[in-house]
């Protein structure tokens, strides 16, 4: 538990120190003079607006908000895209292979963010109403009509004809 709120405070901070990596390993490892370009207008721009994007979905989950904390499959994704990303900024010659992995991890981030966020959107709470507060979908099993106090209740039904 204590690496998954880890992983939950560190998410805002790497939105800024990622593409800053990107730019102190370019100065320190001196990659060529065309990297630059590369770098101030496509990487940089892109890790941070990605990660600020997958913040937001991962921090959009109610399950997040409540524990504070990410889950297992968010610290495996984000932690292998980041690990990449990192690995990106060495500007080794292993350059294009760890670029063409962190895309794909970045791809892989996007999905299970978006598949999680879809996952707890469409919980049971709405098969299994709490009675007076979600309407149900099936069909009552109770009597049409009951009297409570003062006040008659009556439930309307549609039918669907195909």
């Amino acid at each position: 538990m204590a690496l998954r709120r880890a992983f939950y405070r560190w998410l805002v901070p790497a939105a800024f120190l990622l593409p800053l990596w990107l730019l102190v390993g370019y100065m320190v490892f001196q990659a060529n003079a065309w990297a630059i370009l590369w770098l101030l207008f496509l990487a940089m721009p892109s890790v941070f607006v990605g990660q600020l994007i997958f913040t937001l979905l991962v921090r959009s989950r109610p399950s997040v908000r409540r524990n504070r904390a990410v889950s297992a499959l968010d610290v495996a994704t984000f932690g292998t895209w980041h690990v990449l990303t990192i690995l990106v900024g060495l500007y080794s010659e292993w350059f294009p292979l760890f670029l063409t992995l962190a895309i794909i991890a970045g791809i892989g981030v996007l999905v299970s963010c978006m598949w999680q966020l879809w996952q707890e959107g469409t919980g049971s709470r709405y098969e299994t109403p709490v009675e007076g507060v979600f309407p149900s979908a099936r069909p009552s099993t109770r009597p049409h009509t009951q009297a409570t106090g003062s006040a008659d209740i009556f439930i309307v039904t549609e039918k669907h004809e195909s």
